[in-house]
């Protein structure tokens, strides 16, 4: 199978991003072994980077600064919430993700997302988790 070359652009910066080894950012951990990142060519002066999916070494979204990253993370960590607090599976919450912010299927991940996306996903699922649950009939 060929890979495909991916030509990524820092919106910081505007400097390329190239494919490098997580253990450049992370250090040699166990967790990071065999990860890679799409890492901005002027890091450490500037931290954007964005994790590869395993197999395909593809970006799993956008580089994104350290605020960025954090907010992002945030937004994955309110949505499990909301997934385990409405016992939901995987595709339901994105689709309920997707109806909440007037997303395509196609737009509604995580690691694309702006800060105010991030934020409004927050709002979003903290909004709901104060819902109280529908009694079944």
């Amino acid at each position: 199978m060929k890979k495909m070359k991916i030509q990524i652009e820092c919106p910081y910066c505007k400097a390329k991003a190239i494919l490098r080894p997580a253990s450049v950012v992370y250090g040699s951990t166990l967790k990071e072994k065999g990860r890679h990142l799409y890492l901005c060519t002027n890091w450490p002066a500037c931290d954007a980077y964005v994790s590869a999916h395993k197999s395909s070494l593809l970006p799993m979204g956008t580089l994104a600064n350290g605020d960025l990253r954090h907010k992002r993370i945030m937004a994955h960590r309110a949505l499990s919430a909301f997934q385990r607090h409405g016992h939901m599976e995987t595709w339901a919450v994105y689709l309920w993700l997707q109806m909440q912010l007037g997303l395509s299927r196609e737009e509604a991940h995580i690691g694309r997302f702006s800060a105010e996306q991030c934020e409004q996903v927050i709002a979003a699922c903290r909004q709901a988790m104060k819902l109280p649950r529908l009694l079944s009939a």
